[in-house]
């Protein structure tokens, strides 16, 4: 009887601990995490305060420009201000792409938008946003770098803008270091364009190759274009006074057509950066933009120019 007893008491305790180990398996399985679900949308902080938008925007709509931000963060386009339309940098990425403006509102929701981005003295804002979320930007309230880093945040893609904002810094800075050793730390640089029948000079922060030039490359400016063009960001020159304005070197940003007979006058070919070939002369169309492609275009460009490689 007592060999009987042990057997039947030791396969007792084999099935209560099986049993334990069973619930305990429950249990666990029961407490296994589940995936989260990936959010649809995010919300950005704007100007105006916060705004629901998606978290990854598959049909934006472009008012006033920044459309090289857009394009840089790898964000699909449907829809276009005339200048990105017009802009020869953004010709094979728009070429499908529709033209749109503020007061065509039709357009627009024939487009059905997911975002749109704008300047905030678009019209018809309270309109747009009804058609889709709508965030605006003041033109120049911050600079050209934070303004990108600004639409990766709206865009859900900050890393990614921050990334090539750091780096093209440091491509900046470092090509500003070598024309600075080759044309001397005092010479003096200044940006002009000539578009109709105007010329212009340019400050630091008005497109251009400005940005790249004085604050990346820490490029001198001349005296006299800081009197009238540092804090307006452009002044408008007559002929007769081109050199008076122009340093040791000239970026001339001219639209195809510009009136530019002025380069025909004795005035003009008797300016110390002329008569040295140190005038560099660029595309006039798209040279008003300040995103990273067109951006990429302009370092690429002072540099060939200053450098020659």
């Amino acid at each position: 009887m007592k060999k009987l007893f042990v057997p039947f008491l030791l396969l007792l305790v084999l099935v209560i601990s099986a049993c334990g180990n069973q619930a305990e398996e429950n249990d666990n399985s029961s407490e296994a995490p589940k995936e989260e679900e990936t959010p649809t949308t995010i919300t950005y902080e704007s100007e105006t305060g916060p705004v629901e938008v998606p978290a990854d925007p598959q049909r934006v709509i472009l008012l006033s420009g920044f459309t090289g931000n857009v394009l840089d963060l790898g964000v699909n386009v449907v829809g276009v201000d005339v200048w990105s339309k017009n802009n020869p940098t953004f010709a094979e990425e728009l070429k499908d792409v529709e033209e749109v403006s503020d007061e065509n509102l039709e357009k627009i929701i024939e487009l059905e938008p997911d975002l749109i981005i704008g300047l905030s003295n678009i019209k018809n804002l309270e309109k747009l946003k009804e058609i889709a979320p709508t965030v605006t930007y003041t033109w120049g309230k911050v600079d050209y770098l934070t303004q990108h880093i600004e639409i990766g945040k709206l865009l859900n893609k900050e890393k990614e803008a921050q990334s090539w904002v750091d780096d093209f810094t440091k491509r900046v800075e470092a090509a500003g270091e070598e024309i600075r050793a080759k044309i001397g730390e005092d010479a003096t640089v200044s940006v002009m364009e000539s578009y109709g029948k105007d010329v212009y000079v340019f400050g630091e922060n008005w497109a251009r190759g400005t940005e790249i030039i004085y604050q990346g490359m820490k490029l001198k400016m001349p005296e006299k274009v800081k009197e009238v063009a540092l804090e307006a960001g452009y002044y408008a020159l007559s002929a007769e006074v081109i050199p008076e304005y122009a340093g040791d070197y000239v970026i001339l940003s001219k639209y195809s057509d510009a009136d530019t007979s002025f380069q025909e006058t004795e005035t003009y070919k008797n300016i110390p950066a002329v008569k040295n070939n140190q005038v560099f002369e660029m595309p006039g169309e798209g040279a008003s933009f300040s995103d990273p492609v067109t951006l990429e275009k302009q370092l690429e460009f002072i540099k060939t120019s200053f450098l020659g490689n």
